[in-house]
């Protein structure tokens, strides 16, 4: 191996073992090489660690439900007798140094929030033998790999089939992202709201907020500047959520009585904010307590039940929505 990368046994040690005192171009050389020949390090992991540690690894730690995710997971960790690390994703697509990482230090496994796996990735996960679940993943899972997450298709009808029920007939989709499984499920409950419902989705009232308050507020400002603009929107999250409240605000539009919104999540934010916000709630703290037992059961070597596991959403109504307002 270090003949072939054209360095010293000492060197690749040093990749191998995580340190930091070696050059980028010289590690990347390395960490190929160790791909290609299918290099796994084998270390102290389960019974042979003084203590039973997982990682709970997240693609961003900004969003809010992040937080509740974690209570689920280190609760049923406690009650198991598990410690839990929490980190983010390394920026590391071959995987390599990652499972290397993970093994060296004697974990039992990862639970991986809302990040896309890639293929790379993914073999090295099976040929360390490293236990993962996911939860919420962007890209749609291998069947071998276990996932945890959220009825999302009924969640985006139900929050539909409620502005309906209120009268709405005009209602507004801001989506996330397209490559991201969740967003698409709910985009296909919206839709097939409308459809049962006997109307058309309208393709000028569906816009693109890739999940933040930023781009969502721009989409809300070109719905509400259009001729004919929604009296409701549906956020794929509670923080575009906000985005169109914001943007409801600054042009002079009352939330519920000139428009009325629905999120998706069920933060503490929902219903601290003003108008406390009607909203989908995804059951985070069960999904990260369902995730926790399924990786213990993992690397128990334990048959699963099942390898896609969905928790029911609710719709939580509060005041940001009500019928629409009258035709002037």
């Amino acid at each position: 191996m270090a003949q072939a990368a054209g360095v010293s046994v000492a060197t690749v040690s040093k990749v191998v073992n995580g340190h930091s005192d070696v050059a980028p171009e010289t590690r990347a050389r390395i960490e190929r090489l160790l791909v290609e020949h299918a290099y796994v390090a084998r270390g102290p992991r389960g019974a042979q660690s003084p203590v039973r540690t997982v990682d709970l690894t997240f693609d961003q730690l900004v969003n809010p439900e992040n937080l509740v995710i974690t209570q689920g997971v280190t609760e049923a960790a406690a009650e198991a007798g598990v410690d839990v690390v929490i980190g983010a994703a390394p920026d590391d697509p071959l995987g390599a140094a990652w499972t290397r990482k993970i093994t060296n230090a004697g974990r039992e496994g990862v639970i991986l929030v809302t990040s896309q796996l890639t293929p790379q990735q993914r073999v090295q996960f099976a040929r360390a033998e490293i236990p993962l679940v996911l939860i919420d993943p962007m890209n749609v899972p291998d069947e071998s790999v276990p996932s945890i997450g959220a009825t999302n298709f009924s969640g985006g009808m139900s929050a539909t089939q409620h502005l309906l029920k209120l009268g709405h007939r005009r209602i507004a989709m801001i989506e996330g992202r397209h490559d991201v499984v969740c967003d698409t499920a709910r985009l296909h409950g919206y839709q097939a709201a409308l459809t049962r419902a006997g109307l058309t989705a309208d393709p000028r009232l569906i816009k693109r907020g890739a999940f933040r308050f930023q781009p969502a507020y721009q989409a809300a400002v070109d719905l509400f500047t259009q001729e004919d603009p929604p009296t409701a929107v549906v956020a794929a999250t509670e923080v575009a959520a906000f985005g169109v409240i914001e943007a409801a605000r600054l042009h002079g539009l009352r939330i519920p009585d000139d428009v009325s919104v629905v999120g998706f999540d069920d933060t503490t934010a929902a219903s601290t904010c003003a108008p406390p916000l009607t909203t989908v709630r995804q059951p985070f703290v069960e999904i990260g307590r369902a995730a926790l037992r399924t990786l213990l059961r993992l690397a128990a070597r334990e048959p699963l039940d099942s390898h896609r596991v969905e928790l029911a959403t609710q719709l939580v109504v509060r005041a940001s929505t009500a019928p629409p307002p009258a035709p002037s």
